[in-house]
């Protein structure tokens, strides 16, 4: 009978895949995306794991793609000096941060004030929130990887295009700019610059549009370090 016909030489079934092996192929295909991804971004305007999340979920998300030429340069500079003072200096770490909030962290890990603009931008285009003793490893060797191989205006230009600026959905400079101050990112003042700089280490609640006497204070110190800021800014240019 045909089903019991014998399998032609060299045609022997193959047993099936583990599923560990399964998993761990899984695991090597993520972890090379953002190898390849990360090139490709380059030139090609990425979104984040944050508004992939939304999408996914039904969720509205505002992102207008700007570059970094058709931003106000008060914005970078504010957020250079609010989120990563070294950013011109380092390669992408700045391990000297971390190794202060390693001595003084808690159980959580290392927290946002080890975290440079490279690994920010790591974490939002490839990685998660929260667990940060597992994320922080993978997360400072794709900051080398991409200080590696996109130039510092690169950096700046994908981190302002793809940092969370607000509820609802609002992600960029220009989303941001616009819900905030009803103005486009490349007619911002220094001190609405300063306002979104002061705002990004959590937008939802630091809302530039009304930001708290708090933020106004915080933001007055970060507007009067970024004129003062002089060749800490020199790699923008």
């Amino acid at each position: 009978m045909a089903f019991l016909a014998r399998t032609a030489p060299g045609q022997r079934l193959r047993p099936r895949m583990s599923a560990v092996a399964i998993v761990i192929r899984v695991l090597v295909a993520l972890m090379a995306l953002p190898v390849v991804l990360v090139p490709l971004y380059a030139v090609v305007p990425p979104v984040s794991t944050l508004m992939l999340a939304r999408w996914a979920t039904g969720r509205p998300v505002e992102r207008v793609w700007t570059p970094l030429e058709r931003i106000s340069p008060a914005l970078p500079r504010a957020v250079l000096v609010s989120e990563d003072a070294r950013f011109c200096q380092h390669h992408g770490v700045d391990w000297g941060a971390i190794r202060d909030v390693l001595k003084s962290g808690g159980d959580s890990g290392p927290g946002r004030g080890a975290s440079t603009i490279a690994m920010q931008v790591a974490k939002n285009l490839f990685l998660w929130q929260g667990g940060a003793y597992v994320r922080k490893p993978i997360e400072i060797v794709l900051a080398h990887w991409i200080d590696l191989v996109w130039s510092k205006r690169r950096v700046m230009e994908v981190y302002l295009n793809v940092a969370e600026w607000g509820p609802d959905g609002i992600f960029g400079a220009q989303a941001a700019a616009r819900r905030a101050f009803g103005r486009d990112a490349k007619a911002l003042t220094p001190q609405q610059a300063a306002l979104l700089a002061a705002a990004l280490p959590n937008p939802v609640l630091r809302d530039a549009r009304r930001p708290s006497r708090q933020a106004r204070m915080h933001a007055a110190i970060v507007a009067s370090r970024a004129r003062a800021a002089g060749a800490l800014t020199a790699c923008l240019k």
